[in-house]
């Protein structure tokens, strides 16, 4: 199983911790997609994203519903998303997607992680075009053990590559064909693991071990802001 699959899954539970931030989270993407696109997650397939990473969090149904509800009532949130850019130590590029109530706060916040951990937040652009943006779609192996016989179809979807993450097959797709791939593996009857929209850098760097800890005390604070939704950075993360 590679490094970076590994850090990212162990992220995911370290930055999250309680059930409450779990869910916190998952309900401000819960609130943004019902935004963009409608309560109905048959014709949003942002929301149903959203809605299939709840249940693999074990959010309760009770709970989702609710969070579409309340994102349709007066009584909404106005959640924006708000995308930030910088370098942390050693040249390492980094984008940090956050959901916030308050541009003001978050702003502030993400300049003070990037300097307590001598990072500089950058301008707008100042990155960006060291990523594609992608879906992604993981997939269990016992749930698909052999991908080839639906590489051709996936292709009319999208397909972009498929990477062995260990237990999962990442199947990524351009960014424009997420939903038509997220309802391809639906219609397939293929459970999905995990999906969403990622970073990819097109290039990366390689640190050694004691600079790439410098590297986690910044995504580890990042990741830790309520205000953060995600972290993608330029750090080889390969064996």
């Amino acid at each position: 199983m590679g490094r970076a699959f590994e850090y990212r899954k162990a992220r995911k539970f370290a930055r999250w911790g309680a059930m409450a931030k779990i869910f916190t989270k998952i309900g401000k993407e819960i609130a943004l997609a019902v935004k963009e696109g409608g309560p109905d997650p048959n014709y949003n397939s942002r929301l149903r994203a959203a809605v299939n990473n709840a249940k693999k969090a074990n959010m309760p149904k009770a709970n989702v519903e609710s969070a579409i509800k309340k994102a349709t009532s007066k009584e909404a949130e106005n959640y924006s998303e708000v995308v930030y850019e910088g370098y942390g130590p050693h040249g390492i590029a980094i984008m940090v997607e956050t959901t916030t109530d308050n541009t003001t706060r978050t702003v502030a916040n993400i300049r003070m992680h990037f300097n307590k951990c001598n990072g500089t937040l950058g301008n707008f652009g100042s990155v960006e075009f060291m990523f594609t943006r992608k879906g992604v779609f993981r997939v269990k192996k016992d749930v698909l053990p052999d991908y080839e016989e639906l590489e051709l179809e996936m292709i009319d979807y999208g397909l972009d590559e498929i990477k062995d993450e260990g237990e999962v097959w990442a199947i990524y797709c351009t960014f424009t064909e997420f939903g038509a791939m997220q309802k391809f593996l639906e219609d397939k009857g293929i459970e999905i693991d995990e999906l969403g929209l990622e970073r990819i850098p097109t290039t990366t760097k390689k640190l050694t071990d004691e600079q790439v800890e410098d590297i986690f005390k910044l995504t580890d604070r990042l990741e830790d802001d309520d205000d953060v939704a995600n972290v993608f950075t330029t750090l080889d993360m390969s064996e």
